[in-house]
């Protein structure tokens, strides 16, 4: 009890001390406000991002992966390929066939994509994501068709000019009208429009990097130049009842085979799981939040050498008041408290009003986005915690100056 009263009784006198000194109490808030809303806008902003990720991976599901011919961290120019990929064997349809008949996949696709505009009339898009796939697009990508329908088993395998266009390039090109029917220009290709698509929201696409149309696989295979290296693959979904892992090793088995591969061979192509892709992504946002906590900080150690600032100012202006209480009975330990509390709740208001600012400005921030943003409840604690020790360590050597001024002295200052 008597800890309580001493914890509330410096609680009080600090209080009163910020209420004595409104301007210079607020200045130093304000800097430890900077720093902590900055960390926190930042957090809440990652936090969205993150479960924008796993939200469009698990869209598509955990048992979705693909083959590529090599896969590579960093894209790669198909006019130079390095030796390694040089020397692989391009992916086959009748590869993609034999897998979707494995008991282990529930389904599996030859895939490509190329970069094309829309065009009808005087309308142009800007060039983006074409996607040569089928009619299982929306189960392995995410998202749904709105309007028409996907293509024919006939129009699959002739490689018919017919294309399923995302919903807002539909406004964008036809307005109100119905575009269904109607033929466009898909990377210069005359195509029918059959099925309007809305694709899963993915804040992540870079520009050149959206999806502007499907079309069937064989219409792109046989109009367009495929980058047989970089943008061709299979994709893979593994049934339900079946580990990704399980799934991937019927598919390897099957390849290697159809490759004529010995036991002491390498696989000459690659796997891309969504794990995979949870891992790039993650280390990209954990890179760019590391990064801006880092600058952050810098605002947190301006707050705090701020607070030790303001801190040398209050105890000297304060220094008859500290004559007063140790002529009265108070200690060494009674004085420096009284001062590291003062230190410690500035910052901790500082901290409080900081963490509601970044709170907010990282809601809105996702607003804009058009994200999800959970309250990241770990950080906020952190954040707190944090910027009342920074109150206790910037405070603790004005609070030793304070405690060492000699009583007599103290009172015979003016």
């Amino acid at each position: 009890m008597r800890i309580l009263d001493q914890v509330g009784e410096n609680i009080g006198i600090a209080l009163d001390a910020i209420r004595a000194s409104k301007m210079r109490a607020g200045l130093t808030i304000l800097g430890v406000v900077i720093g902590v809303s900055s960390v926190m806008s930042m957090a809440t902003i990652v936090n969205g991002i993150q479960s924008q990720i796993v939200t469009t991976i698990e869209q598509a599901g955990p048992t979705v992966f693909y083959v590529f011919k090599a896969y590579s961290g960093t894209p790669v120019n198909p006019d130079a390929l390095p030796a390694w990929m040089r020397i692989r064997p391009d992916l086959q349809v009748r590869e993609a066939e034999r897998i979707a008949e494995l008991p282990e996949i529930a389904y599996a696709g030859m895939w490509a994509v190329i970069q094309g505009r829309l065009e009808y009339g005087d309308v142009r898009t800007q060039p983006n994501r074409i996607y040569g796939a089928d009619d299982h697009f929306s189960e392995i990508i995410g998202g749904e068709l709105v309007l028409g329908r996907w293509f024919s088993r006939a129009e699959l395998v002739s490689g018919a000019n017919v294309v399923v266009i995302p919903e807002d390039l539909a406004r964008e090109m036809f307005g109100r009208r119905n575009p269904l029917g109607e033929t466009i220009k898909v990377g210069g290709r005359p195509a029918q429009v059959i099925g309007l698509f809305q694709a899963a929201s993915n804040i992540f696409q870079p520009p050149g990097a959206e999806t502007s149309a499907i079309i069937p696989f064989r219409m792109a295979d046989q109009q367009f130049t495929l980058d047989k290296a970089n943008a061709v693959f299979i994709a893979v979904k593994g049934r339900k009842t079946v580990a990704v892992v399980d799934a991937q090793e019927a598919v390897m088995v099957t390849l290697r085979e159809m490759r004529r591969l010995r036991p002491a061979d390498k696989n000459n192509f690659d796997f891309v799981t969504q794990d995979q892709i949870l891992q790039i992504f993650n280390r990209l946002t954990g890179a760019f939040f590391l990064l801006m906590v880092s600058l952050s900080s810098v605002g947190l150690l301006v707050g705090g050498i701020g607070v030790m600032a303001i801190m040398m100012v209050s105890v000297t202006s304060r220094t008859r008041e500290i004559g007063v209480r140790k002529a009265l009975g108070a200690t060494r330990r009674d004085i420096m408290l009284q001062f590291l509390f003062e230190a410690a709740t500035l910052t901790g208001i500082g901290g409080l009003i900081g963490v509601v600012t970044g709170l907010a400005v990282g809601r809105g921030a996702a607003l804009l986005l058009d994200v999800e943003a959970p309250t990241p409840v770990g950080i906020t604690l952190i954040a707190v915690g944090v910027s009342i020790s920074i109150g206790l360590v910037f405070g603790l050597i004005p609070a030793r100056r304070a405690a060492r001024l000699d009583p007599v002295e103290a009172l015979r200052y003016e």
